[in-house]
């Protein structure tokens, strides 16, 4: 199965967990497209069977400046061929930040239902908080993800 990443980052921590989850995913047999600067174009021409977002928040709940382009795009045309594709989301964020606690994550949780895109995962949501490792703190998580999409 070819699974797409999306990541948003502000300091470079979700780009870091992208990676991290794609090491993952391709040790479990997948095929992934991770590219931190992909245009919707890129990931249109890799074809993917799944999706995985993993974004930062910033500002009051926004995403971060990166991914604001390839959403829009996203958003602007949705493709109709992602329809019923299996998709989760990793939020990153920090929880005393009250109401946009992950929500750059609930944009792309909102993204992904306008597209169809099936949530087999409720979203993981790493507190900065909380954490010093969210690489590793992902991992149950990821090993879920794999499991949902093996289904």
């Amino acid at each position: 199965m070819k699974v797409a990443i999306i990541s948003g980052s502000v300091y470079g921590t979700a780009e870091e967990v992208a990676r991290h989850a794609a090491n993952i995913l391709n040790a479990a047999g997948f095929e992934t497209s991770y590219n931190p600067r992909a245009s919707l174009a890129d990931i249109q021409a890799f074809a993917p069977e799944a999706f995985l977002a993993v974004t930062s928040t910033t500002g009051m709940g926004e995403l971060p400046d990166n991914l604001q382009p390839l959403y829009f795009s996203i958003r602007d045309q949705l493709p109709a061929a992602w329809r019923g594709l299996p998709g989760a989301v990793i939020g990153l964020g920090d929880a005393s930040y009250g109401d946009t606690f992950c929500g750059g994550g609930e944009l792309m949780r909102e993204l992904f239902g306008e597209l169809g895109v099936r949530e087999v995962l409720p979203m993981l949501r790493l507190d900065a908080s909380e954490s010093v490792t969210p690489e590793a703190d992902a991992e149950p998580w990821l090993a879920e993800l794999i499991s949902a999409l093996r289904g």
